[in-house]
């Protein structure tokens, strides 16, 4: 169900004409009626060509714009008034920019008022229109002379409008509204109204609010007065909402499934002047409108037509993704842009990466790009970003992927730090993953599966090791250990670590390989003797105590204490306050 939104300077007629269109008076406040005057978004609807169609009027009047920018962006084709006793006039231009700007190419320019003015005055008229459009997106759109008050041009106007719409189905798995309205009704609660694009909503279906990530069920659904069970994209709707305030969904919020979108408030962007505008700096006090909210913006960087903006609240934006920039202090539309990467990255690399990205690609395009430019991400953080995507061709672990080019790099760093790893300890079998993740700064599951895909390195255990690494001792070592060996060899009162003839890497080796035991920090034993403490553990009674422990191994206490602290460890044993029982 396309959307054709109005635009055009105010009293050209906007409201007279969609009235006259759709028999519908989209003014729908008291004041704006007693004025004559929009000033807030209003709707309509009709038939053309066999198509159910949805108008959305927008106020003229430049006092009003930011409404009219809460409203303009999700339409599907645009009907650009100028009247024909006045002529082109300030905010038709500003109204013609912002569609421009948001690359608008389906439209049809009605010459309204017709009725006020002779021929000449008419043919000059849309000489002038004709030669504002030039160069712009709708400058091949149909001109269409009209008059509301007695009915002339109507029918060649929905004509031409029913030929610039498309019919295509659209369909799409990511719905979002923009909310531009939100009201209360009685016996009903909440209900806010938008146009729903990217994919479909049902009666029951939770959505979630963003900002504010607050959750709300979908009670019901109405388009165009008729309740509905599921609304497809390119249709205005009004959802009733369960389980929110009317104050918790103002306009500028948007509806999205649960789990489909990510909150950001810095993006790159391409960034393109109005026509009016010579020159665009990053100087100014700018306003981004985007969906149906405004929000304070900062120009980080500009340069040849790239940006890096940040705004004063997170939003779910992804890439493609468009908006329009206004100069608060001028009160003026100073250019327009398309967001290229949701999530960017620091200042610089952010505006150099930004020219690899094609925001007009399909989604799964562009999840790859954004995947090559950040080397890893969450594939949930992709689709978010992308509409939807999923990277092509990279290199999936779990619930991340990495893109083919950074496995290569990732290699390097994994054997140059395993390499490191045995040359500063020659004596132990590897590297642990663990450590080795936090070098890398990837998670655990990634760099287990780059040792996968990396020839020279294999797992043992918990550790990572090159392939040829077997540590091993020297003659010298195997002197020492041998000395250390007739040391601890008689009985359990063994010497401390630090009286044994070897250093922590031989120790650290010894017990890897089974051939030391460690008790505690300061004591090891032979396997032999651990094996007589496990015994004599067996052999004691219930409910012993350190004492009596300590006099059947006729150990002193400095033993005593740690060995049965090991055992604890250990699970030979189980302590109860000063008592302990054997398992």
């Amino acid at each position: 169900m396309p959307v054709i939104g109005t635009a055009g300077h105010v009293d050209h007629g906007k409201s007279t004409l969609v009235m006259a269109l759709t028999g519908r008076d989209p003014d729908r406040w008291a004041e704006e009626k007693r004025r004559g005057l929009t000033i807030d978004i209003g709707f309509a609807w009709t038939t053309l060509g066999g198509v159910d169609v949805s108008f959305v009027d927008v106020p003229g009047h430049e006092r009003y714009l930011k409404n009219m920018l809460a409203g303009i962006e999700p339409i599907d084709a645009a009907l650009l008034v100028v009247a024909a006793d006045e002529g082109w006039m300030p905010q038709s231009e500003e109204h013609l920019a912002v569609l421009d700007l948001l690359d608008v190419r389906h439209g049809v320019v009605a010459l309204t008022k017709t009725d006020l003015v002779d021929s000449d005055l008419s043919e000059l008229a849309t000489l002038e229109v004709l030669e504002h459009l030039a160069g712009t997106s709708l400058e091949d759109s149909d001109l269409v002379p009209v008059s509301a008050k007695t009915g002339s041009g109507l029918e060649e106007l929905r004509a031409a409008l029913a030929n610039c719409l498309s019919d295509e189905p659209v369909s799409g798995s990511r719905p979002r509204l923009w909310v531009d309205r939100s009201f209360s009704i009685g016996g009903a609660g909440t209900v806010v109204t938008g146009t729903l694009v990217g994919g479909s909503l049902a009666q029951g279906d939770t959505v979630m609010i963003l900002p504010g990530n607050k959750s709300a069920r979908v009670r019901g659904l109405q388009s165009h007065e008729s309740d509905i069970e599921i609304a497809t994209p390119r249709r205005r709707l009004a959802v009733n909402l369960s389980g929110v305030d009317r104050e918790e969904v103002p306009r500028g919020v948007m509806l999205g499934l649960p789990g489909q979108w990510d909150l950001t408030q810095r993006f790159s962007a391409r960034l393109r002047p109005a026509r009016y505008v010579d020159q665009l700096t990053q100087k100014g006090a700018f306003q981004l409108h985007i969906g149906s909210g405004a929000h304070r913006a900062e120009i980080q960087r500009i340069k040849s037509g790239l940006a890096v903006i940040t705004i004063d609240e997170l939003l779910p934006l992804q890439t493609g993704d468009r908006f329009i920039l206004r100069d608060t202090g001028r009160r003026l539309v100073v250019a327009g842009g398309i967001i290229l990467d949701p999530d960017p990255g620091p200042l610089t690399l952010a505006m150099k990466n930004a020219t690899s990205i094609d925001p007009l690609a399909d989604p799964d395009e562009i999840a790859t790009a954004l995947l090559g430019l950040r080397g890893s991400d969450r594939l949930d953080h992709l689709a978010a970003h992308s509409g939807g995507g999923s990277p092509i061709d990279a290199v999936v672990v779990g619930e991340s992927a990495l893109s083919r080019h950074l496995v290569p790099q990732l290699q390097e760093m994994a054997a140059a730090a395993v390499q490191e790893s045995h040359r500063s300890h020659p004596l132990r079998s590897g590297l642990p993953i663990a450590t080795l993740a936090t070098t890398m700064e990837h998670s655990q599951e990634v760099v287990a599966r780059v040792i996968e895909m990396t020839d020279s390195l294999e797992r043992v255990g918990p550790d990572v090791r090159s392939k040829q690494h077997r540590p091993e001792l020297s003659e010298a070592q195997e002197t020492l250990w041998s000395e250390a060996h007739s040391l601890l060899v008689d009985g359990l009162a063994v010497p401390r670590v630090d009286q044994l003839p070897l250093d922590d890497e031989l120790v650290h080796l010894l017990i890897r390989t089974g051939q030391l035991v460690r008790i505690s920090k300061d004591l090891v034993v032979l396997p032999d003797q651990a094996e007589m403490l496990r015994k004599t553990i067996k052999e004691m009674s219930d409910g012993f105590t350190v004492a009596e422990f300590r006099d059947t191994t006729k150990l002193s206490r400095k033993y005593a204490v740690p060995f049965l602290e090991w055992a604890d460890n250990e699970g030979l044993t189980v302590r109860r306050g000063d008592l302990r029982y054997a398992r």
